[in-house]
C-alpha cells in the first residue's frame, strides 16, 4: 500500500511538516503525540508486539478451547478487577450462579475450565451463557464482554451463546485484489436490516441474494456494512454497541455473514465494516457499563466517561486491557469473517475531550490545543498498525469532520495511519447550496474549490450524501432537488419541469463530486436512482413502522418511472471509473472556466470533462481546450435519453482543431445542452 512509506531520519512524528509547512509552528505539539504513541508502543513491544498478546485477547478471554492438567476443555476468562465474585451460569447448569465459580489472578483476570470429560454435552454449540458478577453494585447476570454471539429474548433480555459450530464455514473465494495507488475506492453503503423492500428487517441471507448482485452490476467495488456488532437499539443506526465481538443476531448468524462476505469477494466486491471505538452502550443488562462494579474499568469515570450527545460511554484508552479488547476486535474481525477493512465511526469525538461539538475548526491551533487527546490519537495509531499488519492491503477509514492534521498519512511520519478520510464537508456543502441558492445563481468557480478543497498527501473519499443526509429531519438530495413531486411526477408519461431540473442536476452534482472530490466515492444504497423516502426506523413516534426503514427497489424495477434513468447514469458514472481509473489520477487540470455562462471545463484519468450548468442556455459550437493533439469522441453524456435526458446531443466525435486556447496548443468543439455535462476521451486511449 503506497501510502505506508517509511519516513527516514524523521520518526520524531514531524516528517509532517514536509508535506504541510504549516505545521512547522506545532513541532512540539506533533513530537509531543507521537511520543505519546511511542510509550503506548514501548509497552505492546513488552508482550510481543503489535500481533501479540495486545491483538489477541479474543484468543484468550472469552470461551476459547484448550487444556488443563493434560484434559480438553474449554477456558473461559474475564477481566473484571473490581469485582469480588465471578460464576458462570448457564443452561449447562441450570442457571444456577453458584455451581461454577471462578478463581481470579493478581491482574483481575477471572477464569474457569470446563474439561470435555465433565460438559462436552452439557455446554454445546449454541447453549445460552451469562455471567454472576457480585460488586459493589450487588450480583448482576451480565453478557460476557468477548462473547461471540448473543441474542435478545424480548426487549430487554439478552443472553450469550457458546458458538461453536460443528461444521465451520468452509470458504469459497479469495478477497479481490485491490491497489489503492491505482484504483479508485467506489462504496456503496449500506444496512442489512433496511435493504429489503418488505416491512421488516432484513437479513444478511437476503442481502447476499437480493442487493450485493445489484450492487456488482451498478460497478462499485466495495460494499460498507453498517450495524454489523450487535445492538440493542435498532434505530441507534449499530452505532450504540453493547457486544464488540457479536454480529447482530437480528440480521442472521455468523455463518451467514461469513457467506455475504465471501460471495461479495465472489463478485470482486471489497466488504468494509463500520468499526465504532469511539463509544459503547450505556446499558448495565448486555453492555460493558460498571461490568466489575466500577465506573473506571473500561470507560472513562465521571463526566469524561459520558458523551451526553449520543448518551453513551466513552472507552478509557490509556489502560492496556482496553487496548487489548478493542485491538483484538480490529483483528477479529478481519480474521474471522475476513473484512477487507473499516471506517472508523466518530473519529472526531475520540480526537478531542469535547468530541468536537459546536467547533468550526478554523485554524491549525484547534488541533494541537487542550482539548486534543493524546490517548485517543495513540489508540487510533495503534489500531491502524493492526489492520495493516494482520493484512497489509485492508483498507482504513476514517470520518473526521475537524480535519485532523496527518489523519490519512503513515504513522511513521507522525500521521494517524488511516488510508482514507471521508470528505464531510461536501455533502453539506450540497445541502446548503441547494437551500439557499437556486442553480441560476451558483458560483462555478466556487463549487470546483469546494470540491478540491482537501489536504495534499492524503487520499479521501467524497460523496454527495450518505445515510447521514438521509435520516428523518434531513433530506435526500432528490427530496431536496424535487420535493414531493417525486411521489406524483416521475412517471415517463408526465411533464414536470422541476422533475426534470432535478434529475439533470441530480446528475450534475454527483458527477462533479465523483470526478472532483476525492481519490474514492461513497453513495448510500438507494440514493442512486433519488430514492423518495428517509430513513426513521420503527419506534414509538412513528408507531413501530418500518415503513421508512426499507429500500424501495421495485421504483427502479418500474419502467414506467424516471428512477430507472437516474440508476443508469450511476451505473455508467460507476464504468467511468472502473474503465479509465480517474479516481487514481491526483493531476486534476483546469482547462476552462466562465462564470457568466456557467461553464467549467477540465482533465483528469485522460479524460476530460466539460459542463454547462447554465438553467436555460445550451451552447453550440463550444470551444474547450483540450490536453492532447488527438480527436475526442463521447464516453459519457448526462443528456443521454437513458440516463432521462433529453437526446438533444447526436454526433460522438470531436475533431481537434489547431487553435490554441488557455494555454493548450490545441482544442475542440462541442454541442452541450443546458444543465448537462459530457465526458470525452482522446482516440489516443
Amino acid at each position: 500500500m503506497g501510502n505506508r512509506l517509511l519516513a527516514g531520519n524523521m520518526a520524531d512524528g514531524t516528517a509532517l511538516i514536509k508535506t504541510d509547512p504549516l505545521l512547522k509552528p506545532y513541532t512540539a505539539q506533533l513530537r509531543e503525540r507521537f511520543a505519546h504513541y511511542q510509550r503506548f508502543k514501548a509497552e505492546i513491544e513488552k508482550t510481543g508486539g503489535i500481533l501479540g498478546e495486545i491483538s489477541q485477547g479474543h484468543r484468550y478471554f472469552g470461551f476459547n478451547r484448550g487444556e488443563h492438567e493434560s484434559e480438553t476443555g474449554i477456558w473461559y476468562r474475564e477481566w473484571a478487577p473490581g469485582a469480588e465474585s465471578l460464576a458462570l451460569t448457564g443452561n449447562f447448569n441450570g442457571w444456577s450462579r453458584h455451581a461454577n465459580p471462578m478463581s481470579v489472578d493478581d491482574w483481575g483476570v477471572w477464569h474457569l475450565f470446563l474439561s470435555d470429560k465433565d460438559y462436552a454435552d452439557r455446554l454445546t454449540h449454541g447453549s445460552g451463557v451469562k455471567v454472576h458478577v457480585v460488586s459493589t453494585i450487588g450480583g448482576l447476570d451480565r453478557i460476557p464482554a468477548y462473547i461471540q454471539r448473543v441474542v435478545q429474548e424480548g426487549d430487554a433480555d439478552f443472553t450469550g451463546q457458546y458458538w461453536e459450530p460443528t461444521y465451520p464455514y468452509q470458504w469459497q473465494h479469495q478477497p479481490p485484489r485491490f491497489d489503492i495507488n491505482t484504483e479508485g475506492l467506489r462504496i456503496y453503503e449500506a444496512h442489512i436490516g433496511m435493504a429489503q423492500e418488505a416491512e421488516k428487517v432484513g437479513t444478511f441471507v437476503e442481502f447476499t441474494q437480493n442487493i450485493l448482485p445489484r450492487i456488482a452490476d451498478l460497478g462499485y467495488n466495495a460494499v460498507q456494512l453498517m450495524a454489523v456488532k450487535e445492538h440493542p437499539y435498532y434505530a441507534s443506526f449499530g452505532y450504540h454497541v453493547s457486544n464488540f465481538f457479536a454480529v447482530s443476531s437480528r440480521f442472521g448468524t455468523p455463518e451467514e455473514l461469513k457467506e455475504l462476505v465471501d460471495t461479495a469477494h465472489g463478485m470482486g466486491l471489497l466488504v468494509i465494516m463500520d468499526m465504532v471505538h469511539s463509544h459503547a452502550v450505556k446499558n448495565l443488562n448486555e453492555g460493558l457499563n460498571r461490568f466489575d462494579g466500577t465506573g473506571h474499568q473500561y470507560f472513562h469515570a465521571g463526566a469524561k466517561g459520558y458523551h451526553g450527545a449520543w448518551d453513551s460511554l466513552c472507552f478509557d484508552y490509556s489502560k492496556y486491557e482496553v487496548q487489548r479488547f478493542l485491538l483484538s476486535n480490529v483483528r477479529y474481525w478481519l480474521e474471522t469473517y475476513r473484512f477487507d477493512g473499516f471506517r472508523f465511526d466518530g473519529v472526531t469525538s475520540m480526537l478531542y475531550s469535547d468530541h468536537g461539538l459546536g467547533r468550526e475548526f478554523t485554524g491549525y491551533a484547534d488541533y494541537f490545543d487542550s482539548k486534543v487527546e493524546l490517548d485517543a490519537i495513540a489508540y487510533l495509531m495503534l489500531a491502524n498498525e493492526v489492520v495493516h499488519a494482520v493484512n497489509p492491503d485492508a483498507i482504513s477509514i476514517a470520518e473526521d469532520m475537524s480535519g485532523m492534521p496527518g489523519l490519512a498519512r503513515p504513522t511513521e511520519e507522525g500521521g494517524l495511519g488511516f488510508d482514507y478520510r471521508l470528505t464531510m464537508g461536501i455533502p453539506d456543502y450540497w445541502i446548503r447550496l441547494l437551500k439557499e441558492k437556486q442553480d441560476e445563481d451558483w458560483h462555478i468557480g466556487e463549487i470546483y474549490g469546494m470540491l478540491r478543497n482537501r489536504r495534499v498527501g492524503e487520499k479521501h473519499i467524497a460523496y454527495v450524501e450518505s445515510h447521514d443526509q438521509a435520516i428523518v429531519g434531513d433530506k435526500t438530495l432528490a427530496m431536496q432537488l424535487m420535493d414531493t413531486e417525486l411521489y406524483t411526477s416521475m412517471s415517463v408519461l408526465t411533464t414536470s419541469h422541476l422533475i426534470s431540473r432535478g434529475i439533470a442536476l441530480h446528475k450534475l452534482i454527483r458527477l462533479l463530486t465523483f470526478s472532483l472530490g476525492g481519490d474514492g466515492y461513497l453513495n448510500f444504497m438507494g440514493n442512486e436512482f433519488g430514492h423518495p423516502e428517509w430513513i426513521d426506523f420503527p419506534r414509538a413516534g412513528n408507531n413501530n413502522s418500518y415503513w421508512y426503514a426499507r429500500r424501495q427497489w421495485s421504483l427502479v424495477e418500474d419502467d414506467t418511472l424516471r428512477y430507472k434513468d437516474l440508476n443508469a447514469f450511476d451505473r455508467a458514472m460507476q464504468h467511468l471509473d472502473a474503465t479509465y481509473r480517474l479516481l487514481a489520477d491526483a493531476n486534476i487540470q483546469l482547462l476552462f472556466i466562465h462564470e457568466e455562462a456557467k461553464q467549467i471545463a477540465y482533465a483528469r484519468g485522460g479524460l476530460v470533462f466539460a459542463f454547462n450548468l447554465h438553467p436555460t442556455e445550451s451552447v453550440t459550437d463550444w470551444r474547450i481546450p483540450v490536453p492532447e493533439r488527438a480527436d475526442y469522441r463521447l464516453v459519457l453524456n448526462t443528456d443521454d435519453t437513458v440516463y432521462g435526458g433529453h437526446g438533444a446531443v447526436e454526433g460522438v466525435h470531436y475533431p481537434w482543431q489547431d487553435v490554441a486556447m488557455e494555454g493548450q496548443a490545441q482544442s475542440i468543439q462541442l454541442y452541450v445542452p443546458a444543465r448537462s455535462a459530457q465526458v470525452l476521451v482522446s482516440g489516443h486511449k
